[in-house]
């Protein structure tokens, strides 16, 4: 089984800066770590190649620095990586994206899976996963909490939705969007991260990718963000309520009460 799991460097604290001009996140400069939803799909993507066999590709785009990223995910035991790193590249919104993710899994050629984090930490949109399966024309499975079977040709998996869950059956290949809840992300061995440390990543920017120039990057991004900013502190303080149980549920209704009318 081929599996491609896409992967995304996002800054590893909530201190981050806004450039007043493209209105985007200002990286430069700021810790940064995997997308914290990706590991979980890290993690199922090699839970299936120990089942099945084949092999774990990391897929990822960004800039040069991103290398650390699926580094990392090779020391927990992908195969190997791929950075997409270019500059007409830059300023791809989820739309371009998601089309620029889906021409490199063409290019990487026989994929039978590809599985994402539901989203992404720093953008919190959900549409990249769901955007490569309408570029691929692929079949989706989006929030996937566990996979009940899984076979070389289909996959029998549980998907939260607003009303619950439900069991879906998908025919390979398909693209997974997966939650926290599908396992328990490894930690990396000294091993592996010795290892990772001499692993080759594969660079390709749009020319080897041969994307169409008109749906990459800034000009090729259909998203327009007027005006970004960081939302407001929240008032935080603590009350304690003595008395008992009752009196105490007495008073809280009434503070809460207090808050609903301001």
């Amino acid at each position: 089984m081929k599996i491609v799991v896409c992967v995304k460097q996002v800054p590893g604290t909530t201190e981050v800066s806004i450039d007043p001009e493209t209105k985007r996140l200002i990286r430069e400069g700021v810790s940064i770590e995997m997308n914290p939803f990706d590991t979980y799909a890290l993690e199922q993507g090699i839970l299936l190649r120990e089942k099945h066999g084949g092999e774990v590709i990391v897929l990822s785009m960004g800039p040069k620095r991103a290398e650390l990223t699926i580094r990392e995910a090779i020391a927990c035991g992908a195969d190997r990586g791929i950075l997409l790193n270019g500059r007409p590249l830059g300023g791809s919104d989820t739309y371009a994206t998601s089309y620029i993710l889906s021409q490199a899994i063409i290019k990487i050629g026989n994929v039978d899976l590809v599985i994402c984090g539901k989203q992404a930490v720093d953008g919190d949109t959900a549409q990249v996963g769901p955007g490569i399966a309408a570029h691929l024309n692929w079949p989706q499975v989006t929030y996937v909490s566990r996979f009940v079977e899984s076979g070389s040709s289909e996959l029998k998996l549980e998907r939260m939705h607003e009303s619950g869950s439900d069991i879906s059956i998908v025919k390979l290949p398909a693209v997974l969007t997966v939650l926290k809840d599908v396992n328990i992300p490894r930690i990396p061995t000294l091993k592996g991260r010795l290892s990772s440390r001499k692993s080759e990543i594969t660079i390709w920017d749009e020319t080897d990718l041969k994307t169409d120039p008109n749906k990459i990057g800034l000009g090729g991004s259909p998203t327009r963000v007027v005006s970004t900013r960081k939302p407001d502190a929240r008032d935080k303080h603590t009350i304690i309520l003595n008395g008992s149980a009752s009196d105490s549920a007495r008073e809280l209704m009434k503070i809460l009460k207090t808050r609903i009318e301001l």
